[in-house]
């Protein structure tokens, strides 16, 4: 039976933006169905350096029932923090491109920093890249985030780790909450647990390979 651990951010952690009920962990333990469990250690607003608080719980889970699988939903703070940054003139597009490769080198030491942890637990675990239909969100800024995404798809790649795509999963703008439009709606909860309970029993977790999970009925 299997005990999925959802880590990160208020992807997973969106109880406060939808109903009762209706929040990503409570639609994924309905998914997953009786005699698996799900457990929620993700917390709205962490950012990358948050991890290590949230896997030193994982410990904690092991002496009730272990887990089998980890998810982790990481890095759209990291990146949300940058907007402003992003603002900064620049006086040649070639300069522009120079910050966003820094950012993107800094996001990337952080970004392995983060995997290296996870995978010393010793616990099958997948990668979700950072959603980009975010209602509003403008083409300079999605054009952004495919840089940031880009580190996720070759770490998780490098690793052999599958990959939940946010971005195709959540593509609609009813999949974002209408009290925080950068959180997931109960729709978005719906598809995003789908998609996670998909990625669980269908991929090969023991063979070193990356498949790209992005949605499910």
């Amino acid at each position: 039976m299997a005990h999925v651990v959802l880590l990160g951010d208020s992807i997973f952690d969106n109880g406060s933006y939808v109903p009762p009920g209706t929040q990503v962990i409570e639609q994924l333990r309905r998914r997953l169905g009786a005699g698996h469990e799900a457990s929620l250690c993700a917390q709205d607003g962490s950012v990358l350096a948050d991890m290590p608080a949230q896997v030193g719980r994982i410990a904690t889970l092991r002496k009730e029932r272990a887990p089998t699988h980890l998810v982790i939903s990481c890095g759209g703070n990291d990146v949300l923090g940058l907007v402003g940054a992003m603002q900064t003139p620049a006086a040649t597009v070639l300069e522009a491109a120079e910050l966003l490769a820094a950012w993107q080198a800094g996001f990337r030491r952080d970004y392995r920093a983060m995997l290296d942890l996870v995978s010393a637990c010793g616990i099958p675990y997948a990668v979700s890249t950072i959603y980009d239909g975010v209602p509003g969100l403008s083409p300079g800024l999605r054009g952004a985030l495919a840089l940031f995404n880009d580190v996720i798809l070759r770490e998780a790649v490098l690793r052999g780790i599958p990959v939940l795509d946010l971005r195709l999963i959540c593509a609609m703008p009813g999949d974002y909450a209408a009290s925080s439009p950068i959180e997931p709606s109960s729709e978005g909860g719906r598809k995003i647990a789908a998609g996670i309970a998909a990625l669980v029993s269908e991929h090969q977790f023991p063979a070193a390979r990356t498949v790209v999970f992005a949605g499910a009925a």
